[in-house]
């Protein structure tokens, strides 16, 4: 279940990423935890990464609001699985 849960995740951060009103940096941080969620290593540690690094991005003071309450989203999903 949790594989398909990580698949289902990191769609949902492949439609943020596609918002045209991210920063750059942000879309680039958004491609390379897509890509920790999709190492075939353990889930428990890709997850804890994951998280790690997004909570980094929701600091982002470029951030807009309904964007940072969608990486929250994100986070919440994530400490589910």
């Amino acid at each position: 279940m949790s594989a398909q849960q990580i698949l289902d995740i990191v769609e949902f951060m492949r439609e943020i990423a596609e918002d045209n009103v991210l920063p750059k940096n942000v879309t680039q941080k958004l491609s390379a935890i897509m890509e920790i969620l999709n190492d075939n290593s353990e889930t428990s540690m890709k997850v804890s990464k994951a998280i790690h690094e997004l909570e980094d991005i929701v600091d982002d003071k470029n951030l807009e609001a309904y964007s940072r309450t969608q990486l929250y989203n994100v986070i919440s999903q994530l400490e589910t699985v």
